[in-house]
């Protein structure tokens, strides 16, 4: 028994020595990710109604001229269809928008590269972070 008595105080002193496991603490659900917008930017924000899914939606914020033709590119977003609503949040430097000249917001959706659908054009009249709500997107002829 005597030859023995180390071994058993070895193993003693080796589950003393190891520490508790941590209890398990609860992971708290992910909150969603909202971006915020740099000091310096504007946002034009909303819903575009229901393109396709597989499709690709482009918008931009542009200046036209009085032919109505885009003069200037201020801001753009492209985004992938899902078949139901696509909430949008296009960027631009209020700082670029130009004073006295049109500005306004245009859409498009193509579907294997042709173009199915499009946005009426929507005038935007203030460099501001504006909410533009649903938007409808009309059959090209």
């Amino acid at each position: 028994m005597r030859p023995l008595l180390p071994l058993l105080l070895a193993t003693l002193l080796a589950a003393c020595a190891s520490e508790k496991p941590a209890p398990e603490l609860p992971t708290p659900a992910p909150q969603p990710k909202v971006e915020a917008t740099p000091a310096h930017m504007r946002e034009l924000s909303g819903v575009l109604q229901a393109p396709p899914a597989g499709s690709e939606v482009e918008l931009a914020l542009m200046s036209i001229d009085s032919r109505d033709r885009p003069q200037r590119l201020l801001g753009s977003l492209v985004l992938n269809g899902n078949g139901g609503p696509l909430p949008f949040r296009l960027l631009f430097n209020p700082g670029s928008f130009p004073r006295g000249e049109r500005v306004e917001l245009r859409g498009r959706v193509s579907l294997s590269g042709q173009l199915i659908l499009k946005m009426q054009p929507r005038l935007i009249l203030q460099p501001e972070s504006q909410s533009l709500g649903p938007l409808q997107m009309v059959p090209v002829p």
